[in-house]
């Protein structure tokens, strides 16, 4: 009796031990970081994917090694990065090449140059499409996501530079250097159904809320961000930072360029590179009012969230708790230097599969699939 006692206790134990093994495998976040980014390759030294575990303290795992080697060997610098959690892919632009890394693997499965080169994509929800814009030109190359095939071009002739897919996937939202224009891609038919605007300068950096009823567009010239409804095509508001003046800048050549949404909407981060620093709005009330300010320890090009939206990622290198809104820790490599980039996302994994996939643009996640 006391052996088959002691038996049932050690193989509770050891349920107990699965169920916690499980448990932690399945809360595992990655966070994913591509270099070089903000900073040129000769000033920093860094190339490849960067791996930090987000519930330890973003701590450093590993470098990936990737490609976008010119032909001297030396990285080009890196336009944008995306993933897909249906179809275990990473994927990784650089202004003449778009790669393809396998997940579970962590190796390069292709690389492919296109005319015109590469600029900051986004891949639709499902995996199976790349939209890649070419490198401050006139064209989208849209792209099968499995094989790095052309499979269409789209050429609103304007400057093309960033490119956000409808959390839905039915269309994809297309903002070039060279416009103040928003185009609207039907993601069916790969021809523009529509324009956004225009707005009072060329779009910079820009995101959407998940219903796809509102953007929000930084724009050349503004320290701040504008409004723009979705479903009618007019701009709705300009909204300006208070209490700090525009001043030089060494990167980008406007003073905000980028912005986020909460994944809850209820907050508006946008950049503001002069005066090193994240301004937050309110996003309840339209249009949405200044709240708080962040110093970070160097020119902000970029924000983005954790899934969950506990954790705030600028191009900087801290990591900021979104409810605190204090600064938690800060990225460095294998060998201690700071990390800086503005390519970077969350991949949840359980195992070796992964789960859940972020999104550099910091799209907001109410409503996802209520419209378009």
């Amino acid at each position: 009796m006391r052996i088959r006692t002691v038996m049932w206790q050690v193989l509770g134990v050891l349920m107990l031990l699965a169920r916690l093994a499980d448990a932690e495998e399945a809360s595992r976040r990655l966070l994913y970081v591509a270099e070089p980014g903000i900073r040129n390759y000769l000033e920093y030294g860094g190339h490849g994917v960067l791996v930090f575990d987000i519930d330890q303290g973003h701590k450093f795992l590993r470098r990936i090694p990737s490609g976008g080697l010119n032909e001297k060997g030396v990285p080009d610098n890196v336009k944008g990065i995306c993933a897909s959690a249906q179809t275990d892919r990473l994927f990784v632009s650089t202004i003449r090449t778009l790669q393809s890394i396998d997940l579970k693997t962590d190796k390069v499965l292709w690389e492919r140059a296109y005319p015109g080169g590469c600029d900051r994509m986004a891949i639709s929800p499902d995996g199976q499409v790349i939209y890649l814009p070419s490198l401050e030109k006139e064209h989208w190359h849209v792209v099968n996501a499995a094989s790095g095939e052309v499979i269409a071009r789209i050429a609103p002739d304007s400057k093309s530079h960033n490119t956000v897919f409808g959390p839905n996937g039915k269309v994809c939202y297309l903002a070039g250097l060279g416009s103040p224009f928003l185009s609207v891609a039907d993601a069916r038919s790969h021809t523009i159904a529509r324009q956004i605007g225009p707005f009072s300068a060329e779009i910079r950096p820009f995101t959407v809320n998940g219903s796809q009823t509102l953007c929000f567009v930084n724009v050349n010239k503004l320290l701040g961000f504008e409004v723009g409804d979705l479903v009618t095509g007019k701009m709705l508001h300009r909204v300006e930072v208070t209490g700090f003046t525009q001043g030089p800048i060494k990167r980008h050549g406007c003073p905000s360029h980028g912005i986020g949404m909460t994944p809850d909407e209820k907050e508006i981060w946008v950049c503001d590179a002069a005066n090193q620093r994240m301004h937050l709005f309110d996003a309840t009330q339209m249009p949405p009012k200044q709240v708080a300010s962040i110093q970070l320890r160097d020119e902000p090009g970029w924000i983005t969230f954790s899934i969950d939206g506990t954790l705030a990622w600028p191009s900087t290198g801290e990591v900021i708790d979104v409810k605190t809104r204090k600064i938690i820790a800060t990225l460095t490599d294998e060998e201690g230097r700071a990390v800086q980039s503005e390519k970077l996302l969350e991949l949840d994994f359980r195992g070796s599969d992964a789960i859940a996939a972020g999104c550099q643009f910091g799209v907001g996640a109410v409503g996802v699939g209520s419209r378009e």
